[in-house]
């Protein structure tokens, strides 16, 4: 099933923006001439806001290192083997306000039309406090993802929040913190049910009538893990044969509401367990997946105050029984107790990370869609659960309405019991009807001899008079409406909910607009995210979100455009992803891009499909081993057995890099069978390896494929191309190396490259075939182009930034982490180093040595930070015992010093510790971080003043960060598994039992 795609846009270009070997110059900006990084004012240069450094400091860091030049640096750390001999040939360096003008000139090519398509994508209204404070507050969007939950407790509590809106509305025990969309969402939960069904067959059966999007996902994650797949109508008799799970789609995507207990009951007989794929809104009215037997329920919460997007990005939920908890995948919100007592939130369970668990992991899930989640949750807290009715009903009243046109019209609605879609009989009349709807500007769903419609919390009864027009019916608003007092509604007594929801304080406390800023802004105060400080986590990347990179993902040309809109109302976010994916090409080297996955992990996924195709393709199906050495990423491994490959591990050497003797000895043991080696360049330890290209030869020599991970690409751009030293396929983080924000855990976008024989293998989609002509594989993301909403912030960057700009970030990142490692290396080991001492773009300090000694951990480390107004960096990852560091670009040497020293002060903090001066259990760092509350407490007894615990460091008196929590009791946590909002008599009991 397919929605009608146009096969040219608005202005006549192409519509198969998948095209990448167009010159990156082209573009309406062409025939004025686009000005070069040297031929701008040195105000106008965006580089140099960008970059944290200026020429003086610049200077300074590099005197530390025993350089003149930041050429001496890149060349003494970067391989001359690998240097690209060509710069980027890219558009150049352009001023702030001139990316606002050409971004504007873009939009305009989308036409925002009225969008009645459904297929779970709807028009809603962003509450202007919501847009304003949260989605474009940096406070929200740089945070990072919740790790170090005592610097997290506002953006834990809003995904608190969220969680429970999704069991209250599921009424299921418990749900994640969101996971992508809903079509992974549903694959999500098929491979849960493939661990849990007690049933003995290998058969996933999928409704015929969930959306195409997510059967076709769902469909492709199914093939690669050896499952067979279904699409049948699963009311049938019979249809569970052999089934050791369902999904269900509910209301189904033609509108019908159907009875799910008599399904939930058949298939529990047989052993199977059920997925529900739900509308949240409908379940305000309707009975929920869990009161009628479902296991597991998943969905997208983007009619929650979520704009469109053309996609996304968009929070899905995941939410099932206690009973299936330990396999869910993504994070989950968890209410625990910090060293005082006091209630604290944190991230529960640990293990639902499931990427730690490598090859065993059942899901590859990193990135959530965390600030789309939040913003939901708010959506839910504004409108509480009297006003969630009220849009529900009043959406439903309005379809009631048009069904009843329609019919006086003469035509016959197919479906019986609805919602807010119903499905039309049309006929040979379908094109008539079709282009009525368009001379109006307005989007209905195109099927054979019928068509869709959906309503949404937009909708007005003027519009259900236009949209009657369209099929003959003439009636003026008033007439509708009065007909309303004679109309019933087709949902019988028996099947609306008569549970309550939303019944916790949080969702009847903020329906004022002076409310929710003051809540959305005591949250806000909770947390540590870029707007304090730098953040210098490694492997991760948290560098400057500009303003104006960001301020067109609000504009309506591009909120308002509906996923599956024809693409001739889409053109501007053609052009914007055709841009992207032919930078994308020429920065990293390969012939094509996808900007379809939604997620690294997604993008890795993409890239191993593509593998496993084209080993496939060419008669090699034997191909089935991919080596991925110990220092991965863990979402390699993951990634790899959702692909359906066997996991082989390769070791490294002492220095931290691929243990070359080791990968030969793993090549000859799996010749045969060796379809590719995922590695990461630089490598995950920190370092250049000089024998990359080796790597490359030794995988291709046998056969193979070398996957590059693409997560440092920080440390690459406009010195290195993957597709030049060896690389056949990789993903690229938008959320770091180009400036999406990472937004508390999402959004995240990983684009996929690969050279000419893998570019057929790239996923594709055949909801829209014309969006992805060129491209075979299948989708891995619930729409063509993954969360299109965010790549303006992308496109804008590399606008910004030019050839040049780019080029001088990398060496900014690289200059950083070598200033930095090198201050602290008296102090605190570093690790891993590459040639003359030197790292790559993050470096690793070894704590274990300090551990040993006299009991110091890591974690004491990062958590006496917080009170030195820091994040804290990487811990134990990836070696145990150690923090990794990645200072980027954009922090001056300024901020670059204050984090030095108060690493440097906490080294004296550890040193009385080993002088025998303080234990270990009563130091100022087991005690960290210190709170407002503890530092009030008239009892104070620690053998350390308070000012020495809240005030280390002359800066901290000036801008002094109070984290809200003491050190979180993870045990208690994990032994009292509470994850939703808590009861307020459980919380005054805490507080009343905390000192």
């Amino acid at each position: 099933m397919s929605v009608e795609s146009p096969l040219s846009t608005a202005n006549g270009s192409s519509s198969t923006p998948r095209e990448t070997t167009a010159s990156p110059m082209a573009g309406p900006s062409q025939a004025d001439g686009l000005r070069r990084l040297a031929s701008l004012p040195a105000a106008d240069r965006f580089s140099s806001r960008h970059i944290g450094p200026d020429a003086s400091q610049e200077s300074e860091m590099l005197g530390t290192l025993g350089l003149g030049h930041i050429d001496e640096l890149v060349d003494a750390v970067v391989p001359s083997t690998i240097r690209s001999s060509t710069g980027l040939d890219l558009p150049g360096e352009v001023s702030e306000a001139d990316v606002l003008a050409e971004l504007r000139q873009i939009a305009s090519q989308n036409s925002v039309w009225t969008s009645l398509i459904g297929m779970g994508y709807h028009a809603c209204v962003t509450p202007p406090v919501i847009q304003r404070n949260l989605l474009e507050n940096p406070a929200w969007y740089t945070a990072y993802t919740p790790y170090q939950p005592e610097i997290s407790q506002g953006r834990l509590e809003a995904l608190l929040n969220y969680q429970t809106v999704i069991t209250d509305l599921t009424a299921l025990d418990i749900a994640n913190a969101s996971l992508l969309d809903e079509a992974t969402a549903a694959a999500e939960a098929m491979a849960m049910c493939q661990a849990h069904a007690k049933g003995a067959g290998n058969t996933f059966v999928i409704d015929s009538r969930c959306h195409p999007q997510t059967i076709e996902v769902v469909t492709t994650r199914a093939e690669a893990r050896g499952i067979h797949t279904t699409v049948v109508d699963p009311f049938v008799e019979g249809a569970l044969d052999g089934a050791f799970g369902v999904l269900v789609q509910y209301p189904a995507s033609d509108g019908e509401v159907r009875d799910l207990a008599p399904l939930c009951a058949d298939a529990h007989d047989r052993g199977a367990l059920v997925a529900v794929a739900a509308d949240l809104l409908a379940l305000t009215l309707l009975q929920p997946p869990g009161a009628l037997g479902a296991d597991i329920a998943v969905g997208t919460s983007q009619r929650f105050g979520v704009p469109l997007w053309f996609g996304g990005p968009h929070a899905a939920f995941l939410a099932t029984r206690t009973s299936l908890q330990r396999s869910m995948p993504g994070r989950i919100v968890g209410v625990s107790v910090d060293a005082d007592g006091a209630p604290a939130l944190r991230l529960a369970l640990q293990a639902r990370e499931q990427h730690i668990r490598r090859e065993r992991a059942t899901s590859n899930i990193c990135t959530a869609q965390a600030l789309l989640a939040v913003a939901a949750g708010m959506f839910a807290a504004y409108h509480g659960p009297d006003g969630l009715r009220v849009i529900a009903e009043r959406t439903h009243r309005l379809t009631v309405l048009l069904a009843d046109g329609i019919r006086r019209a003469g035509f016959v609605v197919q479906t019986e019991t609805f919602f807010d879609t119903i499905t039309v009989t049309t006929g040979d009349r379908t094109s008539e009807v079709v282009a009525a709807a368009r001379e109006q500007h307005i989007n209905v769903r195109v099927l054979e001899g019928a068509v869709g419609i959906a309503l949404d919390e937009t909708t007005t009864v003027a519009l259900v008079a236009k949209v009657l027009s369209c099929f003959g019916l003439d009636e003026e608003p008033g007439a509708l409406e009065a007909r309303d007092d004679e109309l019933t509604s087709p949902l019988d007594p028996s099947w609306l909910r008569t549970s309550s929801f939303l019944t916790h304080p949080t969702f009847s406390s903020y329906h004022s607009e002076t409310e929710m800023l003051r809540y959305l802004r005591s949250l806000a105060d909770k947390d540590l995210a870029l707007d304090r400080s730098m953040i210098p986590l490694g492997s991760c990347t948290m560098k400057l979100n500009a303003a104006v990179e960001m301020a067109a993902i609000s504009w309506p040309e591009l909120t308002g455009i509906h996923p599956f809109a024809p693409l001739d109302q889409a053109g501007g976010y053609l052009r914007i992803a055709s841009d992207l994916e032919a930078w994308l090409a020429q920065v990293s080297g390969y012939d094509a891009v996808s900007i379809q996955p939604n997620g690294g992990s997604q993008g890795e996924l993409a890239g191993l499909l593509a593998i496993r195709r084209y080993h496939r393709h060419r008669g090699d199906d034997g191909r089935t081993v991919c080596l991925i050495p110990t220092s991965a990423h863990g979402t390699n491994a993951a990634s790899a057995t959702m692909a359906g490959f066997s996991v082989v591990a390769v070791g490294c050497d002492d220095e931290g890099n691929v243990d070359l003797d080791d990968l030969r000895a793993k090549v000859d043991a799996h010749r045969a069978q060796l379809a590719a080696i995922m590695i990461t360049y630089p490598s995950t330890h920190g370092v250049f390896e000089e024998s990359v290209r080796d790597i490359c030869s030794i995988v291709h020599d046998a056969g193979g494929q070398v996957y590059i991970d693409g997560a440092n690409l920080n440390a690459l751009v406009g010195l290195v191309r993957f597709g030049e030293i060896g690389g056949d396929v990789s993903h690229f983080n938008l959320h770091k190396t180009f400036c999406i924000p990472h937004g508390g855990g999402g959004p995240g976008v990983g684009p996929v490259g690969a050279r000419a024989h893998l570019a057929p293998f790239l996923p594709g989609s055949a909801t829209v075939p014309s969006a992805s002509p060129r491209y075979t594989g299948g989708a891995v993301s619930a729409t063509p182009y993954g969360s299109a909403g965010v790549l303006p912030i992308s496109w804008a960057y590399i606008r910004l930034m030019g050839p040049d700009g780019l080029t001088a970030a990398t060496k900014g990142a690289v200059l950083a982490a070598n200033y930095v490692a090198r201050r602290l290396a008296d102090a605190y080991p570093v690790l891993y180093t590459g040639r003359g001492g030197f790292v790559a773009h993050e470096c690793i300090l070894d704590i274990r040595p300090i551990t040993a000694q006299c009991g110091v951990s890591a974690e004491d480390v990062a958590k006496r930070l917080v009170d030195y107004g820091f994040h804290a960096p990487t811990m134990s990852f990836p070696v145990a015992g150690t923090l990794m560091i990645e200072p980027t670009e954009s922090e001056n040497k300024v901020e670059l010093d204050r984090f030095c020293d108060a690493m440097l002060a906490i080294r004296n903090e550890i040193a009385e510790v080993a002088a025998g001066a303080v234990a270990v259990e009563e130091s100022v760092l087991r005690r960290a971080p210190h709170t407002a509350r503890a530092l009030a407490d008239p009892s104070w007894s620690r053998p350390y003043s308070r000012a020495k615990a809240v005030f280390p460091a002359p800066s901290t008196v000036a801008r002094k960060y109070w984290p809200a929590v003491g050190r979180i009791d993870n045990a208690y946590g994990d032994r009292n598994l509470f994850c939703t909002c808590p009861p307020l008599e459980e919380l005054a009991a805490l507080a009343t039992a905390a000192p």
